[in-house]
C-alpha cells in the first residue's frame, strides 16, 4: 500500500452522472493504491470532479475523503475470485448494441462510458441478448490503461437492470485485470445480472479480446435511485 495522505483527482472528462465521477473510472483510480490481489471499491458518496481527494491507509484497507472530511469511498483487497460472463460472438455484440436502450432514453446521456451524447467517450453501448445478458463492442482508445478497463467494465452491468423510470448507480465494484487490451482492438464486453432484491442488484461483467480471451472481469453492486 502507498503511504498515507496520497491525493487523487477525478478529471471532469471522466464523469458519470452530471457533476460526479464515473464509478468505474473512479474506482480504478482508488484501486491503484491497493497492490494485493483483487481490488474491491465501495462508493459511499458521488465522487466529486476536479477535487483533490485524500487516500488514507487505515491498516486494513483504504478510506478516501473529500476536503471537508466526508468519506467518498472505501477500498480493500478481495479474496473471492470472479467467474467470467459467457461471451457472444463479435457479430452478435455488434447486432445487440444497435438496440441499446440508451439511444432512446438515457438518465445520464453524457456518461463517459455509455453516454450517447459523448463524442469523446468510450461509446460502450450495451444491448440485451435474448437471455437478458448485455453485450457491447468496446473499441480500445489509443490512451488505454487500467482505468479504461475499469470504466469499460462498469456500465454494461448496470444496463442489465436500468429501465426508463429508475436510474441506477454503481455502489461497489471488484475488478481483476488479466491483460490490458491493445489500442484499436474491437473487444466485446458482456454483462450479466446475478440477483436483484429491492433497490440492489448484483452483476458481473467481462472484457473479451478479439480472440475471445478473458482480459478482465468484474463483480458489482448497483443501487436504484428514486424514480424520475
Amino acid at each position: 500500500m502507498e503511504p498515507n495522505n496520497n491525493l487523487l483527482v477525478v478529471d471532469a472528462r471522466y464523469n458519470g452522472p452530471p457533476g460526479t465521477g464515473n464509478g468505474g473510472w473512479t474506482a480504478g483510480l482508488i484501486a491503484r493504491f491497493l497492490h494485493d490481489g483483487l481490488a474491491e471499491v465501495t462508493l459511499q458518496k458521488p465522487p466529486p470532479l476536479d477535487t483533490p481527494l485524500t487516500v488514507i491507509d487505515t491498516g486494513h484497507g483504504l478510506r478516501v475523503t473529500s476536503p471537508d472530511g466526508a468519506v467518498i469511498a472505501t477500498a480493500k483487497s478481495r479474496v473471492d475470485d470472479i467467474a467470467p460472463v459467457p461471451a457472444v460472438s463479435h457479430d452478435e455484440a455488434v447486432a445487440v448494441s444497435r438496440n441499446y436502450a440508451g439511444f432512446e432514453q438515457h438518465h445520464f446521456p453524457r456518461c463517459f462510458v455509455c453516454g450517447p451524447a459523448r463524442e469523446d467517450g468510450l461509446k460502450v453501448y450495451p444491448g440485451k441478448t435474448a437471455d437478458g445478458r448485455t453485450a457491447s463492442i468496446f473499441k480500445v482508445p489509443e490512451d488505454v490503461s487500467d482505468l479504461t478497463v475499469w470504466a469499460a467494465l462498469d456500465c454494461p452491468g448496470g444496463w442489465t437492470v436500468i429501465d426508463e423510470t429508475h436510474p441506477w448507480v454503481l455502489g461497489r465494484i471488484s475488478v481483476a485485470v488479466n491483460e490490458i487490451p491493445k489500442p484499436g482492438q474491437e473487444c466485446v464486453v458482456m454483462g450479466q445480472l446475478l440477483s436483484e432484491v429491492g433497490r440492489k442488484a448484483v452483476v458481473r461483467t467481462t472484457l473479451y479480446s478479439p480472440e475471445d480471451a478473458v482480459l478482465a472481469r468484474a463483480e458489482a453492486v448497483w443501487i436504484a435511485l428514486p424514480p424520475v
